[in-house]
């Protein structure tokens, strides 16, 4: 038996606004499928798909996982990523080289 990372799950109030936000963050293409998710397709060898799904809960708590991406210019990705609506948020991580951010619904996530 063998195992393939296909896609990471994502809940979010607005799938569609926020799959369009990490479509441009990303540079990725994006879809909706059959059940009306919202899917972005990295290029290959950059990772699985990303699912957009919608739920009506609120995000109340820090995220258990979170994804760190690693730029050419940490600066200007971040200034770049900030300028697309992230917000800094601080989760007690101190002063550290990463900086974390969260996108428009929340969710964090650092660049390196």
């Amino acid at each position: 038996m063998s195992l393939t990372f296909d896609e990471i799950c994502i809940d979010a109030h607005d799938p569609e606004a926020l799959g369009q936000w990490w479509a441009r963050v990303l540079d990725w293409p994006t879809h909706t499928d059959a059940d009306g998710d919202v899917v972005l397709t990295p290029p290959p060898g950059q990772g699985p798909k990303w699912l957009f799904l919608a739920v009506e809960d609120d995000k109340v708590v820090k995220n258990r996982i979170h994804l760190d991406f690693r730029p050419d210019d940490q600066a200007a990705e971040v200034a770049r990523v900030l300028a697309l609506g992230a917000t800094h948020v601080d989760i007690g991580q101190g002063e550290q080289s990463w900086v974390v951010l969260a996108d428009p619904e929340g969710n964090e996530f650092c660049i390196l």
